[in-house]
């Protein structure tokens, strides 16, 4: 059996800074993990900024809400779930990303939490753990799943060399420069035929 291990932003749905500091005007917040390998260091900046503005938790959920799967994603994931198991491995959080979970037919997604004051403030985040995409997909191989994995960013390239197969998607030329071993799709097409290729490999 094989367990599909898919990113989040940038593979399923839009990148939520990014869209955060479109509406906002803030063009610091479209720092993303495309840019800044360090999650904990652009998370701390993040927050900085965020505090700065006055921006809490009901100002980004606004954002989120207007925002859909991009396209063609929902129909990809269909295909995926009738052929493997599959898990989002994401670097969001919980209260980011349960609208656009509901959008995508509610994938099992693992990410991480936000500590929220009752004034909407986020104060902080917490991590499941540290380099949660790599240890998750470790765990599944200790289970003899095999495991194709795909992302686009710095803080998926762990997660890709950790699977059995690792794939890139639509990722920024940076990454593509520094992780040269993992091969480069660039729609959903292709990105179906990758694994395929994949699963074929593994038997």
């Amino acid at each position: 059996m094989i367990i599909a291990c898919l990113d989040l932003e940038g593979v399923l749905v839009p990148e939520i800074w990014i869209n955060v500091a479109e509406r906002s005007g803030i063009e610091a917040l479209r720092r993303t993990t495309r840019d800044e390998p360090d999650y904990d260091k652009l998370m701390r900046y993040r927050l900085e900024i965020l505090d700065e503005r006055g921006l809490g938790l009901p100002d980004i959920q606004d954002v989120i809400a207007t925002l859909d799967p991009l396209e063609g994603a929902g129909e990809f994931l269909d295909w995926l779930r009738e052929r493997f198991q599959v898990v989002i491995l994401s670097d969001t959080f919980y209260p980011f990303a349960a609208p656009l979970m509901r959008k995508l037919g509610f994938p099992l997604l693992f990410c991480h939490d936000l500590e929220v004051d009752a004034g909407g403030r986020i104060v902080d985040y917490r991590l499941r753990m540290p380099d949660q995409k790599r240890e998750s997909v470790l765990r599944f191989r200790e289970l003899r799943f095999d495991v194709i994995a795909a992302g686009d960013s710095y803080n998926d390239t762990s997660m890709l060399a950790a699977a059995h197969a690792g794939i890139l998607f639509r990722p920024p030329p940076n990454v593509v420069e520094e992780f040269p071993q993992f091969p480069v799709t660039h729609g959903y097409p292709e990105l179906r035929e990758a694994f395929e290729r994949a699963a074929a490999e593994l038997g």
